[in-house]
């Protein structure tokens, strides 16, 4: 956790001191920190989500009894390369989308590689999850109906690789933010109802039942969720609105 911390304040400050002076070097070295905190921050966020996938160390009372060399497992740190490269294909299309000139005609000549080197690295867990989690595995099994969210994962990630080569940026970057939530989707129907796995003992598992909070308070939190959400849909439909279309670069560009 302080390493996610300290990587998500090293890209703020990269952003802010890096026109602080006009310097090539002095830039340069600012892109550097912010290359290099967001590469830890997307490799950080995999590692957790493997270990989550793979189960930890917890105990009765609901601590984890774990250091931070197991939690850099193999079998997590497989999950955050791929979270690396499933968030390069993202990110690329949207820049892809949002580009012109040479970085754009960049960007179609990379993104093909991407999506394949992604498709290659997500098999490879997939494989993975089979040995490490084989009870995921025995959930899709016994239920069949979970299978559709893997499946529309590989759908919409050809679906986006094929929108890429005719051009349709904007439906290329739907279709690879709907794969990376079917992603998600995969994992929770495999994991359900567990929240966190315990190695030590299946009883002390968190689940979506025993971690819950009070009826009360999850009433309030819907009520709460129920007014704030729409503001805040609005606001960033908002701001993609008022950006909108290619990014023009010029001579006082960021």
């Amino acid at each position: 956790m302080m390493l996610l911390l300290l990587v998500l304040i090293l890209r703020t400050v990269a952003i802010e001191f890096r026109s602080k002076r006009p310097g090539a070097g002095w830039r340069r070295a600012w892109d550097v920190v912010f290359w290099l905190s967001s590469l830890l921050m997307a490799v950080l966020f995999g590692v957790a989500f493997g270990n989550v996938i793979r189960g930890v160390a917890l105990n009765s009372d609901g601590n984890i009894t774990t250091g931070l060399l197991a939690l850099l497992n193999p079998y997590a740190l497989l999950i955050g390369v791929t979270t690396v490269f499933m968030l390069c294909v993202q990110g690329g299309l949207y820049l892809n989308m949002k580009s012109e000139g040479e970085m754009h005609a960049r960007l179609r000549r990379l993104m093909p590689k991407l999506m394949l080197l992604f498709f290659i690295l997500n098999t490879v867990v997939v494989a993975a999850t089979v040995f490490y989690r084989r009870e995921i595995i025995e959930r899709y099994q016994a239920q069949i109906w979970p299978v559709i969210f893997p499946a529309a994962a590989l759908a919409l990630l050809l679906a986006a690789w094929i929108l890429l080569r005719k051009g349709k940026d904007f439906q290329a970057f739907v279709a690879s933010s709907a794969m990376v939530a079917s992603l998600m989707f995969s994992v929770a129907a495999g994991l359900f109802p567990n929240l966190l796995v315990s190695t030590i003992d299946s009883a002390y598992n968190l689940t979506a039942f025993n971690a819950a909070s009070e009826p009360n308070t999850l009433a309030v939190m819907l009520v709460i969720a129920l007014i704030g959400m729409p503001f805040v849909l609005l606001y960033t439909a908002g701001v993609y609105y008022i950006f909108r279309g290619k990014v023009v670069v010029g001579p006082s560009s960021y």
